[in-house]
Formats: structure tokens, sequence, C-alpha cells
């Protein structure tokens, strides 16, 4: 069994080919695909970790589509002021299927 750690959109994220993984927004070349740079490597038993040899490991991905996250709602309240605020977030996001670790 061969799955990698790859650092996905300011996070890490444990992926196999076949597997989806929602990140944040990443942008694809022309034909929808997306290279992510590995962490780690488990390929049977052994377990690699050294830079060097990490870089030579590609990760590719297909972008299924772009998405937004659910709405976060922010509230600032102060006692006694009358000061209120509320503003909201969506985080934009993308969801990728691993296609290939090599």
């Amino acid at each position: 069994m061969v799955f990698a750690v790859v650092r996905a959109g300011g996070r890490q994220e444990k992926v196999e080919v076949g597997s989806v993984v929602t990140m944040n927004r990443v942008v694809a070349d022309d034909n929808g695909k997306v290279t992510l740079p590995a962490v780690m490597l488990v390929d049977g038993d052994t377990v690699t970790t050294d830079a060097e040899k990490l870089a030579k490991v590609t990760v590719s991905a297909e972008v299924l589509e772009d998405l937004r996250g659910p709405k976060i709602r922010i509230q600032k309240y102060k006692n006694k002021t009358g000061y209120k605020k509320r503003i909201g977030h969506r985080q934009e996001l993308t969801r990728v299927k691993i296609t290939d670790i090599k």
C-alpha cells in the first residue's frame, strides 16, 4: 500500500491514489492538473522523509471543482458602549482527486 503525506493549502493531508481531498484554493494548469509537494512517503514497509529523496517524488491531482466552505459568522460586542459588529467569512476551497504518486 502506497500513500503520501502532502502539503495541501497550508495543511498536511494523507493521500493515496483515488482519494478525494478538499483543500484551500489552488490554481490548476490548463489541463486541470495540480502537483502537490510530498512531506512523507510510505511504500509498504519503507518510510521516506529525506528531503532529497522527496524532491524526486511527485503527487499528481486532478481538480474536480472549486467551491466555497460554510459561512462563519464573527461577532464582536462590548458591554455598555453600544459597540456591536458582525461580519462573515466563507473560505475558497478546491476539491481534488489524487491520480498518481511517483
